[in-house]
């Protein structure tokens, strides 16, 4: 059974069957008080009902904190769909979850996420309007990835002066656990910058490529979180900083792409017991959102989404500087920000 909890401040819940092609779907829609509900759509082969609805209901709230943080005219929403993303996706299966967002009737807009890409979507826009991040139609810009990747990058360097005293990140040990779409472009930033990584993927032809691009030691998904390195970045899936690999981490810093990086709430505080700064999964990771937030508006601007990242590392900075100053965990000093934003309009 859920915890009631679970369900504060979700709008509406929405569950899609279709027979047809298969889709079993949960649309979450966390918030509207900023405007429609907009977060990307992930393909996950969970264990059961109650753990794709957990996941919908974390993301979705996760995705309002992430457009209030980032300032943008957007609430929080999220799709996921519970299947095989390797065996079990279909052209009708992405049609049916377009029919299943149009019937929202512009209350949720998606675009990809974990197990989804722009190809899919390409099919839920057949039947639907309220699809971004592709490289076609009105307003488009394509993958948000690189754009995630790079607010990444950025954060991570900004927070590193902060943490590690350095105005570089060359030579500086990265631990990168996940190196996919956006890992795969963080990993090139770093490279490209001089530092040194280690990294981890369950993609192993992936893993093997990124390797060979940037000269990073490859390790196994298990040792990532036992590597000597400064910072930790965690890139694929969430919950992956809790009470087991608190205490194997070596790192002073944790900055990464991945969506709810920490287990609990008390996480946070445990983090900052333990002298490690946290840059908020849903600050850093926000520029993905930008991009999609201006393919919204109907008027693509690369200066609006690059001036959006300006502030975006500012804000986090802000954040990391107000978490030191009060010793107060840096994901509660973000939540409390995301949420004056989203009672203030």
């Amino acid at each position: 059974m859920f915890d009631s909890d679970a369900f504060a401040g979700h709008e509406s819940i929405h569950h899609f069957y279709d027979e047809a092609s298969g889709l079993k779907a949960i649309i979450a829609i966390h918030s509207t008080a900023l405007g429609p509900g907009a977060g990307g759509c992930r393909m996950w082969n969970y264990d059961n009902a109650q753990a794709a609805m957990r996941d919908a209901l974390r993301l979705s709230e996760g995705m309002s904190y992430k457009n209030a943080v980032a300032d943008l005219p957007l609430g929080g929403a999220k799709a996921v769909i519970w299947g095989d993303s390797k065996t079990q996706k279909t052209p009708e299966l992405f049609r049916a979850l377009g029919r299943f967002i149009e019937s929202l009737d512009g209350a949720y807009w998606s675009a990809e996420d974990v197990g989804v890409s722009p190809d899919d979507m390409r099919h839920a826009r057949e039947e639907t309007r309220y699809v971004a991040g592709l490289d076609d139609g009105v307003a488009a810009s394509g993958d948000p990835s690189p754009v995630t990747a790079l607010g990444v990058y950025r954060g991570m360097k900004a927070a590193a002066q902060r943490v590690l005293g350095v105005d570089s990140l060359a030579d500086v040990h990265v631990a990168l656990q996940g190196v996919g779409h956006v890992g795969g472009y963080l990993a090139q930033h770093l490279a490209k910058e001089g530092a040194r990584l280690t990294i981890t993927d369950i993609n192993q032809p992936v893993l093997e490529q990124v390797a060979q691009q940037t000269g990073a030691k490859i390790v196994s998904p298990d040792e990532i979180y036992d590597t000597d390195a400064q910072i930790f970045s965690p890139n694929a899936l969430g919950a992956v900083i809790n009470d087991q690999t608190l205490e194997r981490l070596s790192c002073k810093l944790i900055a990464g792409s991945a969506n709810n990086q920490l287990a609990t709430v008390d996480i946070g505080e445990k983090l900052v017991k333990q002298g490690v700064a946290y840059a908020p999964d849903f600050v850093i990771n926000a520029g993905g959102i930008i991009n999609v937030a201006s393919e919204i508006s109907g008027t693509y601007s690369h200066d609006w989404v690059m001036g959006k990242v300006d502030r975006l590392v500012e804000t986090l900075v802000t954040i990391l500087d107000e978490s030191a100053a009060q010793k107060t965990p840096s994901n509660v000093v973000a939540i409390d920000l995301a949420r004056r934003r989203m009672t203030a309009k």
